[in-house]
């Protein structure tokens, strides 16, 4: 496991749509999905301790960023064939276990990872209802603690919605690397 932070956070970027069909199905684009104040991306994956250890809390927040009309979408752009415990079928049982109600997508070329310049999971990327980049960096202020601390995600979120941008301090992610093909 090689520990890494996320970069830091390029205000005003606009990803790349891109098509995509869940872990459950269903057939969406970013732009498509997106709420009216805003998406969450997240890059997570099922075998990630980081990961692991704060699915509640990602449960959770998600839900209630649900609530301010804020769109969740996680990614897993790990390299399957190298890390079986993310494999399709061991993420459905991620989300069951996890209680997760967003769209959970497989980056099975990695491309989705590389436009973000992703590093880590997990890794929370926020987009304003115009899809630009407000917030890159972790969820709470407790990390991998499943204990949930400041809720910095959340409070940047809502700054944003109220606001139209973020004024507080951006801590970056802590987790695993992405496992990259060769």
């Amino acid at each position: 496991m090689v520990l890494l932070n996320s970069s830091s956070c390029k205000f005003g970027w606009k990803p790349e749509n891109f098509e995509f069909t869940s872990l459950k199905g269903d057939k969406n684009s970013l732009y498509n999905m997106s709420g009216l104040n805003g998406t969450l991306i997240m890059f997570i994956c099922n075998h990630c301790p980081y990961v692991r250890s704060i699915e509640k809390k990602i449960a959770i927040e998600t839900a209630r960023l649900k609530e301010i009309k804020v769109n969740s979408l996680a990614i897993m752009s790990n390299d399957q064939s190298s890390y079986p415990e993310d494999s399709n079928i061991n993420l459905l049982v991620q989300i069951s276990r996890a209680n997760f109600d967003f769209d959970y997508l497989v980056d099975s070329d990695q491309s989705i990872a590389k436009n973000f310049d992703a590093l880590c999971t997990p890794e929370f990327y926020f987009f304003d209802k115009d899809l630009k980049l407000q917030y890159r960096g972790r969820l709470d202020s407790n990390g991998k603690d499943p204990e949930m601390g400041e809720p910095e995600l959340y409070y940047a979120i809502e700054e944003v919605i109220a606001k139209g941008y973020c004024s507080s301090q951006q801590s970056p992610s802590i987790g695993c690397s992405i496992k990259w093909k060769s």
